[in-house]
């Protein structure tokens, strides 16, 4: 019985990676298009969200997303949420409707083909790198002015499995504040036990989402963020809790 589980978890992975390239390559000539300007982002950022159902719906992932308050239309906004598996970014597509920009890590770029466009149309940081650190700030500036959001996993990467939830960065946080934009906390909770990082791991089912009411820093300064982010983990890791007692 072991063997069959895991030539499906290895025929899995497969599917995954067939889903997530298949769609690029049947629209590459509209996307390549979409990334030709900056201001053209909007357009790309309505693909992305059909590229992430597509996804998610082929995975076998019966998603549900509960709202406690929605973004409303061309405003920004700084949305973070857990980080715990690689369907953590179509899960962030599929509930958001307001454009965004992930920041992320640079490793991802490597990725065939996924990696070309993610380094084209996301905010790619070294986090080894203080000046690749700092010129996140000045892109996200740039974008927040285009009237754009941002979305960050504020762990910096995906912690150990048997950890619930990491320590946040102030990065998130810091931007929100320096541009007095809402916070939009978010929590993932089935997406490890969905499709993690462990290789030999995943099944279809469901996968649940929560977002929470924003958190307002107007009036907030920089020697406001360590509370905000202590405020902005507490809500993703009581809601985490809430999630695994049922």
């Amino acid at each position: 019985m072991i063997v069959f589980k895991y030539i499906f978890w290895l025929l899995y992975r497969i599917w995954f990676y067939i889903l997530v390239g298949l769609p690029i390559l049947i629209l590459l000539p509209v996307l390549l298009i979409s990334i030709s300007k900056e201001s053209w982002y909007p357009f790309f950022f309505k693909i992305a969200r059909f590229w992430a159902k597509f996804i998610l719906i082929g995975m076998g992932f019966k998603y549900s997303i509960e709202r406690e308050q929605v973004p409303e239309k061309d405003k920004s906004y700084m949305f973070i949420a857990n980080h715990t598996s690689m369907a953590d970014i179509m899960l962030m597509l599929v509930a958001v409707k307001n454009p965004f920009v992930f920041v992320g890590k640079k490793e991802l770029t490597k990725i065939p083909l996924f990696g070309f466009f993610y380094k084209r149309t996301c905010i790619v940081v070294d986090r080894s790198s203080a000046k690749s650190r700092h010129a996140v700030f000045l892109r996200a500036q740039r974008r927040l002015k285009q009237g754009l959001s941002i979305c960050i996993f504020p762990e910096g990467g995906v912690p150990e499995e048997h950890i619930m939830l990491d320590e946040f960065k102030d990065g998130a946080f810091r931007l929100a504040i320096n541009h007095q934009i809402p916070i939009v906390p978010m929590t993932f909770a089935d997406n490890k036990k969905r499709f993690s990082y462990t290789f030999f791991s995943g099944s279809p089912g469901k996968m649940r989402a929560k977002i929470h009411k924003f958190i307002e820093t107007k009036g907030l300064t920089i020697e406001n963020t360590r509370a905000l982010n202590d405020r902005s983990k507490e809500i993703i890791l009581e809601q985490l809790r809430v999630f695994r007692s049922y």
